[in-house]
């Protein structure tokens, strides 16, 4: 399935490679910094719950971490589906956005051909991916209905998030790279404010899972604490989970024995949420 990029050479930027496995488990391998993966399934038990994840790396740079999102694929996800997302600086805001909101409306719209749950759409964002993922969280609409295109009829909302150590401000903690690739080096404030996500959290934000490390050197934890001091005053469920060192863009963490535990409790929120 293909249609095009939003920068008006296509409309669409979706490819559905199908599955792609060995042992019963889809494992998508075409993940790339500029990539999107909708996932279905997890943990061999997710049902028709789908995921949408944004990389890591600041916009317009792969993450470290990108070389785990495999193993990602394997650990909670039976299918895929790619999709590619514009990036900063050549696109600046809103063209990731509405890309991560065009794709959002996609999967909802054409639940029913990808056998998933309309209401089961998670968003899963690392590092400045995490930025792509919050705003997608706070910055939603339930669709319109009398559009002549069926996916613009579907809302944007994702129905949980998952944020791994994730830029979320773009003011005092803000992760100088992402704000100056996706607003400039001149950003109106205006702009700046609305794009700092934790100022966008209302009680109709999607419950949230966030994973960050006390040290980490690239993006501040506080970005992680301000959106989750900002869930807990909309009464937004969330759970967070603050590792006290680790370095940025660790992915799974998989050769370390402390790190390595935050899947497993990504996992259990899963089930709390009665998600999986």
């Amino acid at each position: 399935m293909r249609g095009g990029t939003l920068d008006g050479r296509f409309r669409d930027p979706v490819r559905h490679d199908g599955i792609r496995g060995a042992g019963g488990h889809g494992i998508m391998l075409a993940l790339m910094r500029s990539m999107l993966l909708v996932m279905t399934g997890a943990l061999a038990a997710l049902g028709q719950t789908t995921e949408l994840l944004w990389p890591g790396g600041a916009p317009g740079a792969a993450g470290e971490e990108d070389q785990d999102k495999p193993s990602i694929t394997i650990y909670l996800a039976e299918k895929a589906i790619v999709l590619k997302y514009r990036l900063g600086p050549r696109y600046r805001h809103p063209a990731p956005l509405n890309d991560a909101q065009r794709a959002i409306r996609m999967v909802r719209s054409r639940a029913a051909e990808f056998k998933i749950d309309p209401k089961r759409i998670g968003i899963w964002g690392f590092s400045a991916g995490g930025h792509l993922a919050a705003t997608a969280a706070t910055h939603f609409d339930s669709g319109r209905p009398n559009s002549a295109d069926p996916v613009e009829r579907a809302g944007s909302r994702p129905d949980f998030a998952i944020l791994c150590y994730p830029v979320i401000s773009f003011r005092e903690y803000a992760h100088a790279g992402s704000r100056r690739n996706l607003l400039g080096d001149h950003p109106d404030p205006k702009l700046v404010e609305n794009l700092s996500n934790e100022t966008q959290v209302t009680p109709e934000t999607p419950p949230t899972f966030l994973f960050h490390t006390n040290d980490d050197p690239g993006v501040p934890v506080e970005n992680s604490v301000l959106f989750y001091l900002a869930l807990r005053r909309a009464k937004v469920p969330a759970e967070m989970h603050i590792y006290e060192h680790g370095r940025h863009g660790v992915g799974l963490a998989p050769g370390d024995p402390v790190l390595s535990t935050w899947p497993p409790r990504l996992a259990d929120w899963l089930r709390v949420r009665g998600i999986i």
